[in-house]
């Protein structure tokens, strides 16, 4: 009789799913920023699903993202339970920083969500289509002061593209950097720069009172429930996206990444997460395995190129 229930008990063990991960999720940021609620969103999205039965998040901000991603590759390598969020604005800080540690560091998983840039002038501004924005930067590039997020960041990075799209000299672009988006919006709220360019989702209430009107955004097609059109509509050869994404730690083995990117994909596709990304006005970009890992060496090389051109790079 022993045998046999010591048999059901080793085939019962052997029956049973692989343990699930606990995961320990970087934003290599502040809290209350872009990276620091993705990997929030996440840890609610990974618990709630049943996915993984404990998530922590740390932060360790600073350089863009850059320090917490030295630390990161240092103190991680090999573990299949550490995981790192980051997005573009990363890649332009690894550049502009000339950071040691760089993306080619960690496993990417997979990009989770978008935003798409929005160019926004006051109600009152003369300069009424993005035709009427680029007439001017091509008249006199000087003339045209953009107010925006930190240099070298997705703001002043689409500006540059859409200032070559448009047949104007990158380095002659009049970029006023701003440390927040609060300090941002009051300088194109009163008028201190001539067009403002953000994530739609800082711009969003003062559209919706009137305050602000949008000349285009970066999105490929129109972006449901915004009135304006594309930049390529506008004739302006430029989409650029402000994404986020996930990796995992150095020195993983094949079968360690497949479990990590399945964890992830599950979650991406879940109810819980749906759901945030509707409460958040987050853009649904999943890309996961070999096609982000081409995209990421695509938006990395392009980047480069913008930045020297702008001459934040060498």
């Amino acid at each position: 009789m022993k045998h046999f229930i010591l048999a059901g008990l080793v085939a019962g063990a052997m029956a049973l799913p692989a343990q699930a991960a606990d995961y320990t999720i970087m934003a290599p940021a502040a809290p209350g920023g872009g990276w620091d609620q993705t990997a929030r969103s996440m840890q609610t999205a990974l618990q709630d699903e049943g996915i993984s039965p404990s998530v922590q998040v740390t932060n360790v901000p600073g350089a863009g993202g850059t320090i917490g991603l030295a630390q990161f590759v240092n103190q991680s390598k090999g573990n299949p339970n550490a995981l790192i969020v980051g997005g573009y604005v990363m890649v332009g800080a690894i550049l502009t920083n000339a950071s040691p540690v760089t993306l080619d560091a960690v496993t990417p998983i997979a990009r989770l969500t978008g935003e798409y840039e929005a160019i926004v002038v006051p109600a009152a501004s003369p300069i009424k289509t993005m035709q009427d924005l680029v007439a001017q930067l091509k008249a006199d590039p000087g003339s045209v002061s953009w107010g925006g997020g930190s240099a070298g960041g997705t703001d002043h990075i689409a500006v540059g593209l859409i200032a070559k799209a448009s047949g104007v000299d990158p380095t002659k672009i009049n970029y006023i950097a701003f440390s927040g988006g609060g300090e941002a919006l009051a300088a194109i709220l009163g008028n201190q720069v001539t067009a403002g360019i953000s994530g739609y989702g800082e711009f969003e209430s003062q559209v919706a009172a009137g305050e602000l009107r949008v000349l285009a955004v970066s999105s490929d097609e129109r972006l449901e429930g915004i009135d304006a059109p594309t930049l390529k509509e506008a004739g302006v050869d430029v989409a650029v996206q402000n994404w986020r994404m996930v990796a995992a730690a150095p020195g993983l083995s094949d079968d360690q990444v497949a479990a990590i990117t399945a964890d992830i994909e599950k979650m991406a596709k879940s109810k819980t997460w749906q759901d945030i990304l509707k409460t958040k006005g987050w853009q649904d970009t999943f890309l996961a395995g070999a096609d982000f890992k081409a995209q990421l060496a695509k938006d990395i090389e392009s980047t480069a190129g913008i930045l020297k051109e702008i001459g934040l790079v060498k």
